[in-house]
Order: C-alpha cells, then sequence, then structure tokens
C-alpha cells in the first residue's frame, strides 16, 4: 500500500485526493465513461475533477493486477510443482519407473500386468526363459507419467529410459468399467519388442521378412513401407498414422493380434471404438480370418500367456521402492 502511495504522490496527487478518489471508487457502477452524476435533486453536480479521475483509473488498474498477480501466483503454484520420477518396482529385473505425480496402485497395477505377461501361470517364475533372457539383455524397462503431457514435457536425459505408460490410461478395474486398460498395450509393446524379438528376431523381428512381418502384409493386403493413401477392401489391420514406420506398424500389429488371441478386445462397444484400425476383435474373428498370426502365437514352443493380464498377479510380492533418476 505504501508503495502505492507513493506513485500517486509522484503524480502531484495529495493525500486529500487519494482518498477522495478511493471513496468515489468504492461508490462507481459499471458506467466508466461517465464523468457527471445527478444531486437528491436531479440536478448535475459538477464534473469530478481531472486528479480524482485519474485516481480513480490508477485504483481500478492497480486493483486487477493485484487481483490477477494473486491468481497467477496461486495458478503458478500450483502446476509448478515439480514433475520427478521418484519410485520404481522391480519386476523379475525389469524396473517400471514412476514419477510422483502417478498413483501408486496404478503402479503396482501395471508391475502386476508385466509380471503376469513375463509369469502368466503365477509360480514366480518367468515362463520362457529365453525371453526373459532378453529382457534383461535389452533393458527392456517402463517409465509413468501422470499424464502424457507430463511424459512429453520431460526432456530424454531427465528421465529414465523406456516404454511410456500413463496413469490417466492405466485402468486397474477396466473390467468392472467396461473398458479397455491401456496397460496392456504400452507393456505389451516392451515386451513384445525387446523380450519376442530379442528371443526370436526371426519371428518377431520387425522388419519385412520375418513371420510376423508376413503376416502383417496379409492383415493390411500387401507389403507397405509407409502408411497408403487408402489401404485394400479386404485389409483387416488398416493402421494410418503417418508418424509410424515399418518397425512401428509391425510392433502395433502385434498388439492387436496377441490381445485380440487372449480375449482383451472381446468389449461391448469396443469394434465400434477400433474398426477402423482392427477388425478381428475378437479371439474367434483372429482364429477364422487371420491364420498366419494364430498360428504363431499358438505356438507352444513360445510359451506365451494363455490368459490376459488384469494386474493381480499372486506369484510374488511387488513393492515399491524410492527411486532417483541420476
Amino acid at each position: 500500500m505504501a508503495a502505492s502511495l507513493a506513485f500517486f504522490w509522484r503524480l502531484g496527487l495529495t493525500q486529500p485526493e487519494i482518498s477522495k478518489g478511493l471513496e468515489s471508487h468504492s461508490e462507481m457502477r459499471c458506467c466508466p465513461s461517465q464523468t457527471t452524476s445527478l444531486g437528491e435533486s436531479g440536478d448535475k453536480l459538477k464534473p469530478t475533477p481531472m486528479k480524482t479521475m485519474c485516481v480513480l483509473v490508477l485504483v481500478i488498474f492497480i486493483m486487477a493486477a493485484c487481483s490477477n498477480s494473486d491468481s497467477s501466483d496461486l495458478g503458478s503454484a500450483q502446476s509448478n510443482e515439480r514433475v520427478a520420477f521418484t519410485k520404481k518396482v522391480d519386476v523379475f529385473g525389469v524396473p517400471i519407473y514412476a514419477t510422483n505425480t502417478t498413483g501408486d496402485h496404478k503402479l503396482l497395477h501395471a508391475a502386476g500386468v508385466l509380471a503376469q505377461y513375463i509369469d502368466n501361470n503365477e509360480d514366480g517364475k518367468p515362463d520362457n526363459p529365453l525371453i526373459m533372457a532378453a529382457l534383461l539383455e535389452g533393458e527392456g524397462a517402463i517409465t509413468m507419467t501422470g499424464t502424457q503431457g507430463e511424459m512429453r514435457g520431460a526432456p530424454r536425459g531427465s528421465r529414465p529410459r523406456g516404454q511410456g505408460l500413463y496413469g490417466d490410461e492405466t485402468h486397474p478395474d477396466a473390467k468392472e468399467e467396461g473398458v479397455f486398460d491401456g496397460a496392456l498395450e504400452e507393456i505389451l509393446h516392451m515386451v513384445s519388442d525387446v523380450g519376442w524379438g530379442g528371443a526370436y528376431p526371426e519371428v518377431f523381428g520387425r522388419v519385412p521378412g520375418t513371420e510376423i512381418a508376413n503376416a502383417m502384409d496379409l492383415a493390411r493386403g500387401g507389403q507397405f513401407q509407409e502408411i497408403p493413401d487408402e489401404y485394400p477392401s479386404g485389409a483387416w489391420y488398416s493402421y494410418d498414422d503417418e508418424t509410424c514406420d515399418y518397425d512401428c506398424m509391425a510392433s502395433e500389429y502385434i498388439y492387436w493380434a496377441f490381445t485380440s488371441f487372449l480375449g482383451a478386445q472381446d468389449i461391448p462397444g469396443r469394434f465400434e471404438q477400433v474398426g477402423r484400425e482392427w477388425k478381428l476383435t475378437t479371439r474367434a474373428l483372429l482364429q477364422e480370418q487371420d491364420l498366419a498370426v494364430y498360428a504363431i502365437l499358438s505356438n507352444p514352443e513360445y510359451k506365451f500367456p494363455s490368459i490376459a493380464p488384469d494386474g493381480k498377479y499372486t506369484g510374488m510380492t511387488l513393492t515399491i521402492e524410492p527411486y532417483e533418476h541420476r
């Protein structure tokens, strides 16, 4: 307040004039251009002195600025809470890192999903030692943030490496809610890219000529290194993200095929949500139409999961540990 008064004094305004301006301000109505008022008799009073009007304008300006400043400071304090990777869960040596904005229940759910992809019979041991070894050798990892915006706002050097997963797409109660759990997709991408591809590159390598790539080319109606302007009418896999290269398209194909194989896409209304990209949303449709990929996924040699993960893993206790990124 003292600083404000000093500002007025520098304009040549006296204390009485300032006080008068403040009193006038308290009686103002929504007519800022009106410089005259009516007396009790209805006669016009003399125009407000120019200095007083200056005070009124300045008071209004300063009050608005202070109000905005207070609001900005409050919003800034709320939005500037530092997002940092502060915790992790170790799953058979594969870490899931998470930020302080990621709920513990979602982190533990993601850990349970990863554990079930590795140990689907939940006996406390990896179902396929070759895939487990590939995950460790390839340094597979998951990084969780509360939202996609937080992940984009974190420079790569300031966060651990790993497949991204967002808290707002992770649904521990997906079945009860009738929604798809995004953790099934993102964690499978890491497991299949690093684990399956590392252990069986001739089958799951995401380059033209591998078994999974050949199956994808059949599903898309041709081998396309880039997204075509239009897919053939008989295609049942028609991914259309222009930023996705052949490697990426193969990874997405594995996700769609395997989650359908497990029955995870068999949700009411799911076809209406994803049918433009993927049409075989049930195991029966996959078995009937995509014979090539069904033969691959059902091959007992790979010891793939037979039950879709729900995050409720019982093979061992999964524990959250403190973590600091260096």
